[in-house]
């Protein structure tokens, strides 16, 4: 099977729930590997962003979203773990609760500091390039 060429501005589009604590510090979801993420995932083909984030929400911690924002928070381009190039698009959202499910997307959840960030280990490329931005620019 021959790999497909994949052009050079492509980017798969990524979309992202910013849930923070009243500390402004940002939720992440560790994975069954031990890796640190961002809540959320791809966006499917025809789907709109604020499905994609109940979707992936639902399916990685069993939450239901209460809010959604309409307009994206945080946008960036980052080269992901695999080497594959993904656009990170972040909507501010609001949880009923954070008794959530485990899968194996999501064994822990914690609020994180962009400084923690940085210092942790185990934290996947778009989340250090979002603490980043996030130390630079808050959201308030």
């Amino acid at each position: 099977m021959e790999i497909p060429t994949v052009p050079e501005n492509f980017y798969r589009v990524s979309v992202k729930a910013l849930v923070l604590d009243d500390s402004h510090r940002f939720l992440l979801v560790q994975e069954d590997n031990g890796w640190w993420e961002l809540p959320g995932g791809g966006l499917d083909f025809g789907e709109r962003p604020r499905q994609g984030i109940d979707r992936e929400i639902w399916e990685e911690m069993k939450l239901k979203t209460t809010f959604v924002a309409d307009q994206p928070a945080y946008f960036f381009t980052v080269k992901n773990h695999k080497e594959v190039f993904i656009a990170n698009v972040l909507y501010e959202t609001k949880l009923a609760h954070l008794d959530f499910v485990p899968s194996p997307e999501c064994v822990a959840i914690r609020f994180f500091t962009a400084r923690q960030v940085m210092a942790a280990e185990k934290m996947y490329p778009n989340v250090i390039a979002f603490a980043s931005l996030y130390e630079r620019q808050p959201l308030r």
